[in-house]
C-alpha cells in the first residue's frame, strides 16, 4: 500500500488519491518551484507521477511530457501548479484525456474554469490545502 494512503485525508482528498497515478501540470526543473516540489512529495510518498511542462523531458528522473494529452496512459488525477490564466486549457487536456480527478494548487485556480469543470462533472479541488501540506513534504 502507498505511505500516502495510510493516512486519514478529507473526502475529496483520498479521492484523488485513491486512483492511484498522478501528473503535475508545471512540473519544474527549479527544486525552489512548487512545480517541482509538488512532484517531489509524489515520489516521496511512492506515488505513480509524471511531469507535463512543454519545456522538459525530465523532471526528477521521471518522463516529463509537453501537454496532458501527450501523457501514455493516461495519469488518472492531475495536480496543478500552473499560471491561473492556463486552467481554462489544462481542463480541457484533461478532459480530453479522460482524466477526472483535478486538484488546483493554491494559487493556480481560476475560479470560471473550476466552476465550468465541476458543471461538467470533474472532481476538482481547489482553493483549500496544498497537496505538500496534505502529503507532508520534506524539502532535501
Amino acid at each position: 500500500m502507498m505511505r500516502a494512503m495510510t493516512r486519514k485525508y478529507p473526502e475529496d482528498i483520498a479521492s484523488f488519491l485513491a486512483v492511484g497515478s498522478f501528473a503535475v501540470v508545471g512540473a519544474s526543473s527549479d527544486r525552489d518551484k512548487y512545480g517541482n516540489k509538488v512532484l517531489r512529495c509524489y515520489l516521496q510518498h511512492d506515488l505513480p507521477v509524471v511531469g507535463v511542462n512543454p519545456k522538459s523531458t525530465t523532471v526528477e528522473g521521471v518522463p516529463c511530457h509537453a501537454r496532458l494529452t501527450d501523457v501514455p496512459g493516461p495519469p488518472r488525477a492531475v495536480s496543478v501548479v500552473a499560471p491561473p490564466a492556463a486552467a481554462a486549457k489544462i481542463l480541457a487536456d484533461a478532459e480530453a484525456s479522460g482524466v477526472q480527478h483535478v486538484w488546483f494548487q493554491p494559487g493556480a485556480e481560476d475560479p470560471a474554469a473550476v466552476d465550468a469543470a465541476r458543471a461538467r462533472g470533474l472532481q476538482v479541488i481547489a482553493g483549500g490545502p496544498c497537496l505538500l501540506v496534505a502529503l507532508g513534504f520534506r524539502d532535501e
